[in-house]
Order: structure tokens, then sequence, then C-alpha cells
């Protein structure tokens, strides 16, 4: 067993590994990062930009919203039931962690709000090229802070997976890893470790015991290859209370890697929405907000919500473009949407829909076509007087199914992964099931992510990313205190 030692032991090199240790390193301490991946950034490649809050963009731009107004909107939403000492360390140190990005080179464009009605807090990171619609751009950021943490000193040991964190008496002392090319094991010597794994979003019997979705059958969520909750397991093991547990849930129609987002965007629009009763069950209004979607999905039969329109309105959204853009940030083209249609069904989707009535489609999509036909009429009711009887959609959405073709999308909850596991204090120290401290042990990102309570609050876009780098900063920087305080 080949043997190393290091002051602190970072656990996966996503956004809050990389994070945790450039801020650990800045410290002047010795790091280790371990990373079963063969690359850095984890599911972090995939996003956008984080959640900042009084930063100097907004300033710049008078964009007035404050950290205490965040604050109290992050609990409101919340009602409380989340550590408020933790939001508020995260919330206070976003616009010092725009700052610290961009001394490393990070740039952003202008911050963004996800749907309106919702906040300019999504600090979209300028990618090295031109925008693409809806595309991925903290590539660049990943590539940033993984150069950053080399020149600091700290070592990246790729495809290297921690399998058990080390202790001694009541305090951490290591990891044991194994290298997967050679099949070598590793122990690696620490006075602390901070995990930082990503959830379990790869791990549907995991998903299925401890928030009760299927995956594949009521939840379709993103699976990034890895995420199995090694770091959650580990912890447990190494003492660690268990947080609460849940998906960071949205909605969508599964497939969207294969149809794409000209068909996604058309079925996120405030279009008629009905379960497979055939009734309606939400003001459509509320679409862009995807986790309320996703909740209000969740609660239907099957956890199924299809949307539906006709060609007159396809046809209005190929003139005049979407009532309602993919986000504030991206949008997308909109020109032959049936064709798009036809194209994502021909290459197997088989969640949309076309026919040329009520009672085909009903058929095809497994709606009641009795209470498909009695919710159509009610609508159609509402359209023709401009005032929705049943939840007040604004009028302007209002128009009505008459055909004479009908395109529909059976919606299911998704989610970005998992949210929790791991109980934490404001500083990102462990917690035991009895509330103190585990010494040494840190942990950060996902794995620790139980501030949203029961919905991800899209109020204040970016705090994915937004909380990941924030406290894998708070956990680096207080790992690197608490060794120095051995010495």
């Amino acid at each position: 067993m080949r043997k190393i030692e290091a002051d602190i032991v970072v656990v996966a090199c996503g956004i809050s590994g990389l994070a945790a240790t450039v801020s650990a390193a800045e410290g002047g301490v010795k790091v280790i990062v371990f990373e079963k991946g063969s690359t850095t950034g984890g599911a972090g490649n995939m996003g956008v930009g984080p959640f900042a809050v009084e930063s100097r963009h907004q300033r710049i731009r008078q964009m007035t919203l404050t950290r205490d107004e965040a604050f109290r909107m992050f609990m409101d939403y919340t009602h409380w039931r989340v550590d408020a000492r933790l939001v508020k360390a995260y919330i206070d140190k976003s616009a010092d962690t725009i700052d610290w990005l961009e001394k490393m080179g990070v740039e952003f464009v202008e911050p963004a709000a996800y749907f309106p009605g919702s906040q300019f807090t999504w600090h979209i990171i300028k990618p090295a090229g031109g925008f693409r619609p809806a595309e991925a751009t903290a590539g660049r950021m990943v590539k940033i802070l993984t150069d950053r943490a080399k020149d600091l000193g700290a070592q990246i040991l790729l495809q290297t997976p921690v399998k058990k964190i080390l202790k001694q008496g009541d305090r951490i002392t290591g990891v044991l890893a194994e290298d997967d090319r050679s099949g070598e094991p590793l122990e690696a010597a620490s006075k602390a470790v901070i995990i930082a794994t990503g959830g379990f979003g790869d791990n549907p019997a995991m998903i299925k015991k401890y928030t009760g979705y299927e995956y594949g059958k009521d939840l379709f969520s993103f699976r990034i290859p890895g995420l199995m909750g090694d770091g959650i397991r580990m912890a447990w093991e190494a003492g660690a209370a268990p947080s609460e547990i849940n998906m960071e849930l949205i909605f969508g129609i599964p497939g969207e890697e294969v149809y794409g987002f000209l068909v996604r965007g058309s079925f996120r629009q405030p279009n008629l929405m009905v379960n497979l009763l055939g009734d309606r069950f939400m003001n459509e209004e509320v679409v862009m907000n995807t986790p309320f979607t996703g909740n209000a999905i969740a609660r239907q039969k099957d956890r199924c919500g299809v949307m539906i329109y006709d060609e007159a309105t396809l046809r209005h959204y190929e003139k005049s473009g979407f009532d309602l853009p993919l986000s504030l940030v991206f949008d997308v083209p909109v020109e032959d949407i049936e064709g798009a249609i036809k194209n994502a069904m021909s290459a197997g989707i088989e969640n949309l829909f076309i026919a040329n009535s009520l009672d085909e489609l009903a058929r095809k999509a497994g709606i009641d076509p009795v209470g498909l036909k009695e919710t159509v009429e009610e609508y159609n009711r509402y359209c023709e007087k401009g005032c929705d009887g049943l939840f007040n959609k604004d009028r302007k959405y209002l128009r009505p199914i008459n055909g004479p073709k009908f395109y529909a999308g059976k919606n299911y909850p998704g989610a970005y992964g998992s949210l929790g596991g791991i109980k934490i204090n404001y500083k990102t120290e462990v917690l035991s099931k009895d509330w103190k401290k585990v010494p040494g042990l840190y942990a950060a990102g996902s794995d620790t992510c139980s501030i949203y309570g029961d919905s991800y609050p899209f109020i204040l876009p970016g705090n994915t990313m937004g909380y990941a780098l924030n406290s894998g900063r708070i956990a680096g920087e207080n790992a690197s205190g608490y060794v120095k305080s051995m010495v």
C-alpha cells in the first residue's frame, strides 16, 4: 500500500471540491484531492453560473437587491425550516466569491433572472467563445480553478476514488483510496478531510430509498456518472448525522438529450396542462418556475402532467415567438415546431403526440377521454370570455384548443440531482447525531445542501452552483484554520 501525507484531503473535485481546494491551499496548507473521474469539475461542467447578491456587477447596473433582503426572501420561502446561520453565511459570502473568481480570470456577463418575477442573482459565466442557445458555460471556470489549485501546490489524483475515511478516537486521520488504473491501494494521512462528492443522482437505489421516487418510472433526473452517494455513506460511517434528503426537483418530457430545446420550449409555455384524468391542476403561468411545476406534477396520477396546444397556437409561436423564453438568458429560433416533434417521435421519444382529434389524442396519451373533453370545453369557454374561472391565468395566455391538429407532451418530475445527506453547521463542520463536531471532518456542496426546504428557490437563481462554490470556500477556509490551530 502506497502512503502519502497532506494537511487536508478533499474527497472529489467538482465545483465545491475545487473551491475547497483552492481556498484551503490559499491558507498555506498542503492539499491532496482524490477524484474518481478522469476530469475535474464534475456536474459543474454542465452549469451556467452562480448566485450572488451585492456583487460588483449588480452594483454597477443599479440592481438593488441587498443581502438582507435576499436572506429574508430565502428564509420566508423555506418557512424557516432550514439552517438560518448556514443560509446567512452563504449569502453574505456570495459577492466576495464573485470577486475571488474574477481575480483568477473568470469573467461574467450581466446578471440574469431565470423567469419573470425572479431576481437578477444569476451570474452567468462568460465562455471562451460566443454563446449558443442554452449552453453550459462553467467549463472555463472549472479549468481556471483547476489551474489555480495546481499553481498553489495542490495535488489532484484523478481516477482514484476514496473508499473510507480514517479515524483515531474521535478525530479524522485521513482516507483510504484506490488507483482505478493500477488497482493499487493508497493511504493518505491528513489532519482534516473535506467531503464534496456531489450527492447520489446516479444511484437509483438511494433515490428510491431516501426520496421515494423511482428513476425511469416517475422520475427522470440527470444522472451524472459517478454520483453514487459515496461521500454521504463514508461520512455516516465516520459518525456524521444524516440531514434532510430530497431531490432538486424540476420537470420535463423524458428524452431532452434527443429532442432538444425547440421541442422543450414549446412544451414550457402557459398552455393547457391536464393530468391523466383529464383535469387541470395548476395555473399554467407557473410553468417557468420549474420546481413549482415539478411539485404540482408529482401530486398527479402516475406523477404525470400532459401539456396540450393546437395548430393555431403552434403557428402563433412560429410567427411571433414563444410567450415565455426558455430562460431570460438563452433562447432558440422558433421554426418548424411540428417537424422537430416528428423528428423526436421518429427517434423514439414516446411521450410526444400529434393527433387530429381530442379522442385520438386521449387514446394516444392515455388520458381519460371524457375528462379531457369536459376540461377542453370548459377551458375554451374561459378563453372566449377572456377570464380563467378556475386558476385566474392571465387572459393573454388564454388560447382555445380547437385544432385541427393537437400536440401534446407528457411531463414527469425531473431533478438536477440529490440534495442533502450530511449534517453540517454554518462553518461546514460535520456534526454527529448528538450535534457534536466530528473533529477534522468538513463537507460541502450537494452532499450537505438541505437549505432549500422542500423546493429549490428559483426565485433566487444560481443557487446550485452558488452553494457549491461558497460552501466549498467556507469548508476550505475553516479546515485550513483547524489544521493550523493544531501546530
